[in-house]
Formats: C-alpha cells, structure tokens, sequence
C-alpha cells in the first residue's frame, strides 16, 4: 500500500510557475511515478512520468518544454515543476505510483493515487 499526498497546486496568471510535490510514504518501492490531470469534462491524462529503474522521463507533448518531472529520492518526494503556465493547464493535478505491472502513462492502469491538487492558470 501506498499513500500519495499532493500539495503545492493553487492560483496563478498565464505565464506563471507552480512547482507541485508529492509525498509518498507506506511501500515506497515502485517501478514508477508521475503526474496526470483532469480537466471538467475531460478525460485523465498523463502529463509526466518517471522511471525508477534508469531515471528516465516522458512527457506530453502538450507539456514539453515546459514542464519537469523530478524526484528527491532521501525524501520519498516527486516534484512537477510547471513554468509558462497557460489557462489550458488549469486542471485537478494527481499525482501516482505504479508497481512493474501498472503504468504511470496509461491513467487506467496505475495502481496508486493522490488526492489530487487544483492548479487555476488565469489569462
């Protein structure tokens, strides 16, 4: 079991930066973690991904350039930094954890959520 808690979401004007973290405590072994979101209306999508076994990321491409996914391994911490925030980020961000047979791309199969954290980008 794994419990994920987001923080760090919140109000910002287009062209702004939000950094968002999540703590994850209980079985901490993954084979990877990342960051989806849900718009009203909208189906979850991924938005960022890490990989644990070699450090590698993925991103959407409606993201890159933009976003970074990293992650403090002595604080069991991943982290979503977001710059040149645009009003089409607005969205409930979560945060997740799949073990080897989950996926931290594919929101059907991940194995763990977050809360989730509301980011409001303003034009």
């Amino acid at each position: 079991q794994v419990r994920l808690v987001e923080s760090g979401g919140g109000s910002v004007q287009a062209g702004g930066s939000l950094r968002l973290s999540c703590a994850a405590s209980g079985d901490t072994t993954s084979y990877c973690m990342g960051w989806f979101r849900q718009a009203p209306g909208k189906e979850r999508e991924g938005v960022a991904g890490l990989y644990f076994g070699d450090g590698s990321t993925h991103y959407a491409d409606s993201v890159k350039g933009r976003f970074t996914i990293s992650r403090d391994n002595a604080k069991n911490t991943l982290y979503l930094q977001m710059n040149n925030l645009k009003p089409e980020d607005t969205a409930m961000y979560y945060c997740a954890s799949s073990r080897l047979s989950g996926s931290c791309y594919d929101s059907l199969r991940v194995n763990y959520w977050g809360q989730g954290t509301q980011v409001t980008v303003s034009s």
